[in-house]
């Protein structure tokens, strides 16, 4: 089946670009559009997409607010998976959006390979975060670091194998690159990751991420 998106954007022009460059997709349909968080939440619950492209500065309801309310609703609400959209790389939104339960956050100079490709990753439950966005959280995590934290202490828990995966997900390898540079099948390497992410108590790779550099287990500059 297509993966059904929501666009919520105050800009009726930058909704029908999305709209246009996301409904070539054979893979993708656009179910509907809102021009404010308010209106997304309306919107969500009758059409019930899979992925919401959220803005982050609108009026009447800001896309961080809206993102908190579809991520996390009252009672059987249906729950998409949010990709939050701005032209503004600034940390304050990037955690406050992870915070609100995003599963991804682009800048909206993307290129459209660079969209659908982001929309099917965060369909398929996956996380993802723009590349630049990604320098800037690293920058701010081995800044903040917390004295005494570090890889050996925090991964005790995983195997030699798993710590192997892990080094590779901090890298932003996918499950495909993990499988090749292992030399395992590709299921295997999803496997991995998620009982990864269970014994860290980790929410999704993003954070595997932040952690990695948060320990220094990562360092900026490392090759990926």
């Amino acid at each position: 089946m297509p993966t059904r998106v929501l666009i919520v954007d105050d800009q009726p022009m930058f909704r029908i670009g999305m709209s246009a460059i996301l409904g070539a997709e054979d893979d993708i349909t656009v179910v509907g559009q809102a021009g404010d968080g308010a209106e997304a939440l309306e919107r969500n619950r009758a059409l019930r997409p899979d992925v919401v492209l959220m803005d982050v500065r609108m009026p009447r309801m800001n896309g961080i607010d809206a993102t908190r309310q579809l991520t996390r609703p009252a009672g059987t609400a249906h729950v998409p998976r949010v990709l939050m959209l701005t032209t503004f790389d600034v940390d304050d939104y990037v955690y406050a959006a992870l915070e609100a339960g995003a599963s991804g956050f682009l800048l909206k100079d993307a290129d459209a390979p660079e969209l659908t490709a982001a929309v099917r990753v965060v369909a398929q439950g996956d996380s993802l975060l723009s590349p630049r966005v990604t320098r800037r959280l690293i920058e701010n995590f081995v800044a903040s670091r917390p004295p005494g934290l570090t890889s050996t202490t925090v991964f005790n828990s995983l195997t030699e194998r798993e710590r192997e995966v892990f080094q590779l997900i901090a890298t932003g390898r996918s499950n495909t690159e993990i499988a090749g540079e292992l030399y395992m099948a590709e299921q295997t390497a999803k496997s991995h990751v998620s009982r990864i992410l269970t014994k860290l108590h980790l929410r999704d790779r993003i954070h595997a991420v932040m952690l990695a550099y948060e320990t220094g287990l990562v360092t900026p500059g490392s090759p990926r």
